[in-house]
């Protein structure tokens, strides 16, 4: 009953936890035998007028030892749920992450961000009540009323089967309600990850809401699902407290009968007073063990209903290994026949045939959705798979190993991530061995260093996604680190997009300036900016629609020069209306 071999078997170092559990319960239920098995005959003692100061003190050492006894027993045990429980959520959040870098960089086609989060948060925190309580309790509920019967089974052995008799009823009621509750905690798991999907994406959109005002409709959106969130939820609390009614009327119905048996043969003189009143004291334990069980269950089938996401996660198929290295010394990249498709209604890239030799500079340009972006995020390996052959070296880009491939390509977005932390912990993620020195040297570069110098140097403080940066500085800090890895490669999506006039200028110097050495792919909507390169390709409708210098394709006139002419137009006329 609710024992996963697989979920078990994945989290190997919890066993040892969870059996040293088992055993100090156990022991602390002996304790407690030996404690009422004291109690009841020093009763009968005093029923007999037996008793006397030995009695008396043999009663309070026993009690004594025997509360010891128990109180180590269960900082024990508490001691052994929490070691499991770390044990769980350590093993599990490692493998999720594991299985998000074998992945790769396109994890997120197969698995919402938001999703993953939640698995890794909340499911994995039902695991560790299902780990740390459930399992313990499951075996030790199964000991516990086999080693009550043989004790009392020399007292009396029909109140002993009679309450043996009722504590399976328990499990039974709990077997009832566990394929019903399982398709009402799939379903809330399933709610649950949408509220959750919404709430991220409209949170990370807050801003662009609020300008055009679409923020109370979104509201309405949110309250909806929120409210078909909370209904399942009351379903699903209304199923656990309907359960847990049922598991009490059998745990005190089956202690009853078994009183009521005692009490019935100590009147028909088949067992002493002492005998009676161990029964009595002893009853309840026979229940407790499967009525705690029973409590934390519906804890544990949430953690279930969470496991079969980790486990739909877990295996999703990865990548094939590869083996492939492109060559650093001699990174020509050479695309044939590319065509690439986000769902089979729409076609992304069509037939695309475009070369980056070694050492040049090549612009990709074009309108807004023509296709840009995701060519370049085809030559980082996230979005996969595309048909043709792209190879870098002469070898296959589906060959190359990730992380060679990471090594070969830097590539720097207008949204790059810079986490929080500082200064130096940023950088040195573009270089882990770099000096100081070196730091300094491409802040330097991208003109950050005054500022930074300002602040508190390599060590100033950088908050969530460097939010404390404005836009251009975030972007210098991009570059810088993007400098510092020194990959033969760079590719710059948009790198200058929703930044200050001064910022792009000095990034676009950096650019131009490290196209001298490395081979540089431009990809950018502000033409402008790609009139020095070595060649440019013009993208229209997922096609490649021309390609030349900006002297050729300004001769041509053909969709380049329309684009050229117009963005010139709205420069003009915005330098005009400013002044």
């Amino acid at each position: 009953m609710m024992i996963n071999k697989r979920l078990i078997q994945t989290v190997p170092g919890s066993k040892k936890y969870i059996a040293l559990n088992v055993t100090l319960q156990w022991l602390s239920l002996a304790a407690n035998i030996v404690m009422i098995g004291a109690i009841g005959f020093f009763l009968q003692a005093l029923l007999t007028r037996t008793e006397n100061a030995a009695s008396v003190i043999v009663l309070a050492a026993v009690a004594a030892g025997a509360i010891l006894v128990r109180f180590l027993c269960t900082i024990g045990a508490a001691r052994m749920s929490h070691l499991s429980s770390k044990s769980v959520k350590k093993t599990l959040r490692h493998k999720i992450y594991s299985k998000l870098l074998r992945l790769g960089g396109a994890y997120n086609s197969k698995a919402t961000t938001s999703e993953v989060v939640q698995m890794s948060v909340e499911g994995v925190d039902q695991l560790d009540i299902y780990f740390a309580s459930y399992l313990p309790q499951f075996f030790y509920s199964m000991i516990a009323p086999i080693t009550l019967f043989a004790v009392l089974c020399f007292v009396n052995w029909q109140s002993a089967l009679i309450l043996l008799g009722c504590v399976p009823l328990i499990p039974i009621s709990i077997a009832l309600v566990q394929t019903f509750a399982k398709k009402l905690l799939s379903k809330y798991w399933g709610q649950y990850t949408a509220l959750g999907d919404s709430f991220l994406e409209n949170l990370q959109g807050l801003t662009t809401l609020k300008i055009y005002q679409a923020d109370a409709k979104k509201n309405q959106e949110m309250n909806t699902e929120a409210e078909h969130f909370r209904k399942i939820t009351m379903k699903v609390l209304t199923m656990q407290l309907n359960s847990i009614s049922v598991m009490d009327i059998v745990a005190f119905g089956g202690a009853a009968a078994g009183i009521i048996m005692a009490v019935s043969q100590l009147a028909a003189g088949h067992i002493d007073f002492a005998g009676c009143v161990i029964i009595i004291l002893l009853s309840a334990d026979f229940f407790i063990p499967m009525r705690q069980l029973g409590s934390f269950f519906h804890i544990a089938m949430n953690g279930m209903a969470a496991s079969d996401k980790i486990f739909r996660l877990l295996d999703l198929p990865e990548p094939q290994e590869k083996t492939g290295t492109a060559p650093q010394n001699q990174c020509d990249i050479v695309c044939s026949q590319v065509c690439f498709r986000y769902d089979a209604e729409r076609d992304i890239l069509k037939n695309i045939d475009v070369r980056f030799p070694q050492g040049s500079f090549t612009a990709i340009v074009g309108e807004s959705g023509c296709g840009k972006s995701t060519l370049g995020g085809i030559l980082m390996g996230r979005n996969t798979p595309y048909q043709g052959h792209i190879t870098i070296g002469g070898v296959e880009l589906s060959e190359i190993e990730e992380s060679n491939l990471m090594q070969t390509i830097t590539y720097i977005s207008h949204h790059s991530y810079l986490f929080r932390g500082t200064v130096r912990e940023n950088l040195l993620m573009g270089n882990p061995n770099a000096a100081d020195g070196q730091m300094w040297e491409v802040l330097e570069q991208t003109k950050l260093a005054g500022f930074l110098r300002s602040e508190q140097g390599l060590d100033t403080p950088l908050l969530e996604k460097a939010s404390n940066l404005s836009g251009g500085q975030c972007q210098r800090l991009a570059l810088s680190r993007a400098l510092l890895h020194n990959s033969p490669v760079y590719i710059f999506d948009e790198a200058t997009s929703n930044i200050d006039v001064e910022s792009e200028d000095d990034i676009m110097e950096q650019i131009y300036r490290l196209a001298k050495t490395k081979t540089v792919i431009l990809i950018s909507h502000r033409l402008a900016n790609v009139v020095h390169a070595d060649n440019i390709y013009v993208m229209k409708d997922g096609c490649i629609a021309e390609q030349g210098t900006h002297a050729q394709l300004m001769a041509q006139k053909g969709d380049y020069y329309t684009l050229y002419r117009s963005q010139k137009q709205l420069e003009q006329y915005g330098k005009e209306a400013a002044v």
